[in-house]
């Protein structure tokens, strides 16, 4: 099973539930959600990944949120400013 490596270099498992709960978050609906949780923990496979970070998962995931609709993508940039006080455009570039 593929590891997240979060922030504070604890691990966890990555888990396709909390992408889709992470995505439907931004306004998307459920079809969509899972949509891009599959296609970033695909990608991931993919890659032959055992672990990826926190910044790359969710690089990945705003990348298909992006292509997806501009305004998601606004939204979870906006909550990561405003509840997690994180920039993370900055941090992902």
């Amino acid at each position: 099973m593929v590891k997240v490596i979060k922030r504070d270099g604890s691990e966890e498992e990555l888990i396709y539930e909390k992408i889709v709960v992470s995505v439907l978050k931004t306004g998307a609906p459920i079809d969509i959600a899972r949509k891009i949780a599959f296609m970033t923990i695909g990608k991931i496979y993919m890659d032959n990944k055992e672990s990826v970070t926190a910044k790359e998962l969710t690089s990945l995931i705003l990348n298909y949120l992006k292509a997806e609709n501009e305004t998601w993508y606004r939204n979870w940039i906006a909550y990561d400013r405003v509840a997690k006080k994180r920039e993370t455009e900055k941090e992902l570039k």
